[in-house]
């Protein structure tokens, strides 16, 4: 029997003027804590254009994130399948925001990394070890991972490899939209912990 591992969320995300998303929301094999649970989140959804600052682990910067950090944490059996909830805006779910989950056009792949970490309520992002679990790009169809997210209502969905020691993590949704990529520093990292 696999005990389960603590997923703490910690929202970091980013986004650009028409177009930014915000990762609010996770489910545990169909099962949320609820909207913003374990999650840490900004204020802004606007991107993170600079990967060589802190600010691309979780956030920053421009976006700010809310605190005092919501403590809830999120049991999550290896083997799992667990979504990642995209929207706009922390009010567009459920309105005729015609850019919710984000904005046609911001293409791009959307990545899923862990770091295990000695509590699942640490407040430090830096110098931890980050390790892809989940990775959706341009498909054989010719469309981005953004692209099938949309369609899903802002939902993407993965699995935690069943060879997940149990402790305590940090989970990292990244989403990158890269239709201002062919500039220096045009890529839009929406990143989430």
């Amino acid at each position: 029997m696999i005990s389960p591992l603590s997923l703490f969320t910690a929202l970091c995300l980013a986004g650009q003027t028409l177009g930014h998303t915000i990762f609010q929301q996770v489910y545990v094999n169909g099962v949320s804590p609820g909207h913003l649970k374990g999650i840490r989140y900004p204020t802004y959804d606007g991107p993170i254009y600079d990967v060589s600052t802190n600010d691309i682990i979780c956030n920053g910067g421009l976006n700010p994130l809310v605190t005092p950090y919501d403590t809830t944490i999120i049991p999550v059996p290896a083997g799992a399948t667990v979504t990642a909830e995209f929207h706009h805006t922390l009010t567009s779910a459920g309105t005729s925001d015609a850019e919710d989950p984000i904005a046609k056009g911001h293409n791009g792949p959307i990545m899923v990394y862990l770091a295990k970490v000695d509590s699942a309520l640490q407040t430090s992002v830096t110098g931890l070890k980050w390790f892809k679990i989940y990775e959706d790009g341009l498909g054989s169809d010719g469309r981005w991972a953004v692209e099938r997210m949309i369609d899903a209502k802002g939902k993407v969905d993965f699995k935690i490899p069943t060879c997940i020691p149990n402790g305590d993590y940090f989970m990292r949704v990244e989403l990158i939209a890269l239709h201002g990529a062919g500039s220096s520093k045009g890529a839009q990292f929406y990143v989430s912990l």
